[in-house]
Order: structure tokens, then sequence, then C-alpha cells
């Protein structure tokens, strides 16, 4: 793919972002003389020998010319908070599927030269496995060559455009699903920004936005959106809308691999605990209902001395409802 080629790439809805930064021409990086171009993004060096031990975060690296392609603006909220809600969803998603999914933020995605040394790296917002006991990286990066690929990968611009050069990067190094977020909230140097989620499937002819995800069975875009920016509070951490969806994905998931929230023992314990609490409350009620045939009194905390009880047969409680004189008389006869 020539630099001609690559600017006639379909851009679908991309927000437009300026192509100057204080009077600087857009940074770009040429790869086997494909021009990549990195709005929003400013150039820094980065020798060689220092790369290793870098802990800070970048767009791009190359070996080549030993520049990073940083990102001008300071991280904010809104771009951080995309990521995290896909990390939770995910979390939602697994525990209804049964099954583990790994969501690993940012992270080295590694292309080594000849010589095995750090040619060239890549630098998400947040890369997904869905199948991570046997997908995920063993190193302290994603070898593109050796390595399984994540399985989604998600950029969002908020003061950036991955789809006038980065996107075209992991096309080219063969990611096969790759989301492109732009939040609801915008950025004050880029106001006019179009917000929602595309998604970008590799296939024959490289990518093509798809209406729904591949690694999470009808996962739409706009589903995906929604769920990274609808407004949340403590006591609804989660819309109604959202938490159908998840528990859609995570049910069709499960079809393909039969397991379950039973294969989590937290979940296991938490549903088991659920279980005994509505049996516990089923015989509450039926003991008040019996003890209002009989015309006896039952005090505010009968719950509690019926739950002391749980593990008692059903058939035992009756049977002392029935024969009891009160309610101490029946808790006498039982602790007996």
């Amino acid at each position: 793919m020539n630099s001609e080629e690559l600017a006639s790439r379909p851009l679908d809805s991309a927000p437009d972002v300026d192509d100057q930064h204080d009077g600087e021409a857009t940074p770009v990086a040429v790869v086997d003389g494909v021009v990549y171009e990195f709005p929003g993004c400013r150039s820094v060096r980065i020798p060689r020998h220092e790369i290793a031990e870098y802990d800070g975060r970048f767009e791009y690296w190359d070996a080549d010319t030993e520049t990073a392609l940083m990102v001008r603006e300071p991280t904010s909220p809104y771009h951080e908070r995309s990521s995290v809600r896909l990390a939770r969803m995910a979390d939602r998603i697994a525990e209804t599927w049964g099954s583990d999914i790994e969501v690993l933020g940012t992270s080295d995605l590694l292309l080594r030269d000849g010589d095995g040394n750090r040619h060239r790296i890549l630098q998400a917002d947040q890369i997904v496995f869905t199948h991570p006991v046997r997908t995920r990286p063993m190193g302290h990066a994603v070898e593109v060559e050796s390595d399984a690929l994540p399985d989604v990968v998600l950029e969002v611009d908020l003061t950036t455009d991955v789809r006038r050069g980065k996107l075209w990067l992991y096309e080219s190094w063969g990611f096969p699903e790759v989301w492109v977020e732009v939040p609801d909230a915008r950025a004050p140097s880029r106001p006019n920004r179009k917000p929602g989620l595309t998604i970008y499937i590799l296939g024959v002819d490289g990518y093509t936005p798809a209406p729904s995800s591949l690694a999470f069975p009808t996962w739409t875009a706009a589903e995906i959106h929604a769920g990274m920016n609808e407004a949340r509070t403590r006591e609804k951490p989660l819309s109604e809308a959202t938490a159908a969806v998840l528990r859609r994905v995570g049910r069709l998931m499960r079809a393909e691999t039969g397991t379950g929230p039973d294969n989590d023992p937290f979940l296991r314990a938490e549903r088991a605990e659920s279980r005994a609490e509505g049996r516990i409350a089923e015989r509450v009620e039926m003991l008040r209902s019996l003890f209002d045939m009989r015309g006896l009194p039952t005090s505010p905390r009968f719950g509690e001395h019926v739950a002391a009880f749980a593990d008692m047969p059903a058939e035992t409680l009756l049977r002392t409802a029935y024969a009891c004189r009160d309610e101490a008389d029946f808790l006498r006869r039982l602790a007996r």
C-alpha cells in the first residue's frame, strides 16, 4: 500500500482533526515507503538502548528513526473512562459466560527485526483476549510475529485520529478486530468531533467497518458506545439496557463452550447463597401464613428465628408449626 492508496482509504465517519498544532505539521511514520499520519501527536526521541526500559505511553515507536509519537495533550478522565468501562463490561460478560476474559490495558505490541531487536512498537488504549488461557502473551510484550494477537484492540480518539494512519498499521500487522471510540465528551481542543464507535474487522481486503463484533457475538457498535458513555451513579452503576446486552452476549458465548456462572467459584458461592436466601424467604412466608391461619401472632424477628434453622427439613418445620402453642414454643421445639 503506497501513500496515495492510504490517502484514499474510506474514513467512514472519522472525526475531523487539525493537520497542524501550534503551527507544526502533523507528525508521520514512514514504513516501507508508506506514510502514516498521527494527528494530535508530537515526535519525541527515544534511543534504542532506552526503549526497553521506557515506562511512558506513546502511540508508536520506530527504531530506524529512534522516534516515538506521543499524544500532545494530557490524558483526561474522558479518555480513560472508555477503556475502564470496556474492562468492566467485559468482566460482566465473563461472569455470564463462565470463562475468563483478559483486558490488559496499554501494552507494547512489538515487531522485531531480523536480528531479534525491537524494531517497531504500537501501544493501544486497551487490548482484549477472550480466550486468555491459551492466547495471553507470556512475555513483557505482545510479539506480533510469534504471539497470538489480541481479539480486540480499542483506540479512544479524543484528541487524535487513528484512522489517518495508526489504524492501517494495525491492519498491516494483522490485528483481527479494532474498535475506534470517539467519546460523547468533547475535548476543548476538538469541540466538533462526531461521537460514536466503529468496529473494524480484518478481511481479505483489509479492514471493513462492521455493525457488530466477531469476538463478542452480536455486541453492536452502538451498544458498546452506549455502555461506555451512559450516565451512572452509585445507586445505579449499570443501566438496565446495558446489563441486558451484556447478559445476552455472555449467554451466546456460553452456548458455544458449555460453561456458565457456576464455573467461577466466587459466583458459584454467591449464587448458592442467593438460592439459600430465596428458600429461607419462601419458608418464612409459608410459616407466617400457617401461624396466621392458626391465629398465632409472630414477632418482627420471626424471619431471623426461622433462618437459624435453615438446614432443617421443611416437613419438620411445618409439623412443628402445626403442633406449637406460640412462637416461643415453636422455637423451643425446633431447638430440641
